[in-house]
Order: structure tokens, then sequence, then C-alpha cells
């Protein structure tokens, strides 16, 4: 189910929890290449010509091993290691970015894509123009060159999510935030959320938002994004004050935004939801078990489209 043409799915999100890229590789690939896991980043590869087997260890959610027989956006949503083995006689012609995600892996997108996503450059109409400007930019150095052939990759991301949200079946989509944006109806909801979270929503102001009664909106909330719409708007509240709790902003402060009565009530969300207080989640290390909610390990069917 489609949505139509004047909503927005995708800016109230990406404003709030940006993604920004950083060109680190321009030319051919030969042998084999390693590109490792690093803490809260992600990776977008524009492989230009040529073929390619690439490769994952076992245990991480993506495919062990994939081929990509012509040219190809791969995306890596969240830190993962790989391997891109080309033919050294003939190698492959890339245009590689690293992706710095606010909130790293608690990102709403890399929670809710899966592990890699891989996707023919012919599938997605328009792309040919954002191509021409960054392979002009990669192929010899100019002014600026690098900060706008990272602009021209975040417009690339952004591409790539629209083609997923505009064609949910053939992407195969797992069960979450962007099947839930691929609904017609829901996608009115959510989008209300991410632009007013502070605002008093009850399942049936949520309801009516999206057009439905509240028995079949709850239904097929839950089927489309897999949660109920309470947890989801809990955890979108979360999400956001974990950021701004990082960006120096008080409990109370975030709190009043937020729609909570008290800097109490907002406490009781984090010990509900990662056991801790918002204080004691901020004293811990990078990297516990409650800095990051860890996302699902999810993959996509492989249909000539995706993997």
């Amino acid at each position: 189910m489609k949505t139509g043409p004047s909503l927005d799915r995708l800016s109230s999100l990406m404003e709030r929890f940006r993604v920004q890229a950083d060109l680190f590789h321009a030319g051919p690939l030969c042998g084999v290449t390693h590109f490792a896991e690093r803490p809260s980043q992600g990776f977008l590869h524009v492989m230009r010509r040529g073929t390619m087997e690439v490769t994952h260890s076992a245990g991480s959610g993506a495919p062990l091993r994939l081929s990509v027989e012509e040219p190809s956006l791969l995306f890596y949503p969240r830190p993962l290691a790989h391997d891109f083995h080309n033919a050294p006689t003939e190698g492959s012609d890339f245009s590689c970015a690293t992706l710095e995600f606010d909130c790293g892996a608690q990102h709403p997108l890399a929670r809710a894509l899966p592990p890699v996503v891989v996707l023919p450059l012919a599938r997605v109409a328009g792309l040919e123009h954002t191509l021409a400007l960054l392979f002009a930019e990669t192929e010899q150095l100019r002014c600026g060159q690098r900060l706008l052939a990272n602009r021209l990759f975040e417009v690339l991301l952004l591409q790539l999510l629209r083609w997923l949200l505009d064609h949910p079946e053939q992407a195969q989509l797992p069960t979450g935030l962007l099947t839930g944006l691929a609904h017609a109806q829901l996608a009115k909801t959510l989008v209300a959320l991410h632009e007013r979270p502070g605002e008093a929503w009850s399942l049936e102001r949520m309801a009516g938002s999206a057009g439905m009664s509240r028995s079949a909106f709850a239904a097929a909330f839950k089927a489309q994004v897999g949660e109920t719409p309470a947890d989801y708007l809990a955890n979108w509240r979360l999400a956001i004050a974990q950021a701004q709790l990082r960006q120096g902003q008080s409990v109370k402060s975030i709190a009043e935004q937020l729609g909570y009565g008290s800097a109490a009530a907002l406490s009781r969300l984090f010990t509900q939801k990662l056991g801790v207080s918002p204080r004691a989640w901020m004293n811990q290390p990078a990297g516990s078990a409650n800095s990051a909610s860890s996302p699902p390990k999810k993959t996509l069917k492989s249909i000539g489209l995706v993997q």
C-alpha cells in the first residue's frame, strides 16, 4: 500500500537523526579489500563497473557470500566488517564513503534496515544525475571536492531510501519502521509522531491521524511496524532523549519537550526500557549493554535487487 505524493516520510526523521558521509576511496579495487567494523559507522559503496564477490563473517546476519554482477549501490547501515573480492586483472571501479549515524546503532534507520542492502543502479530512476555529478567530482581534484562528494553521497542515500519506501514489495523489507512508512495510512501517524513527539498521543488520536478505527489501527501498526503504537512512541521519545542528553540538555528540559509531566516521569521511561536512570545511563562507558539497544539481525531475501 503506497503513500500519497504529498507526504514527506523522511525529512522529519533525517533532520532529527542525521547521517553524515565521508568519501574515502575513488577508483579501482583489485584483489581482496577489507573494510573493518568501526563503532557508529556504516558504509555506502558505489560499484561503477565490473563484478565482484562480497563476503561477511558467520553470525553477522548478512549473507556469507554474495555476487554483484552489475553496477550497484552497497549500503551497510550499521558497523559490519566485509570483504570485496575483485579479479586482479579486471578490477572494479568504486566510489566509497563511510556513514556516521547520529546515535550510532540506535539511529532509527540503522535499527530498521537489514545488515546490507545491494541495489543495482539501473533500478533507481533519477540516480544517473547524482552519479554523474559524483563521478565528475571524484575523477579529478578540485576545490571543495571532498565536501561536494560527501553531500552527493548523502543524496544517494536519500534516493536509495526513497526507492525502498516506494517499492516495499520488491525490496521485501523486514517488518519495522520502513514498512510502517511504506503503508499509506500508518505513515501519516508515524510522520506526525516524528514531527511532534511531545504532544499528547492517545491511541484514539493516533488512529484518527491515520484515518482508521482504533482496533484496525492497532492491529495494522503491530503487523507493519512490529510493536504497539504506545511502545513505538515510547522508544521514539527515548531515542530523542538519549540524543539530547548527549548534547548536554537537562533531564527536566527534555521531559518538558517530550510531553512528560516531570523529570521523574522521563526517568521512569529510562528505567523501564534500559534498566537505569538517565544519569546512570550517561555515566556508562560507550559500548556497554544499555548504552544503545542492539538492533535485530535481519536480512532481505535475494531477489536480484537486495541481499
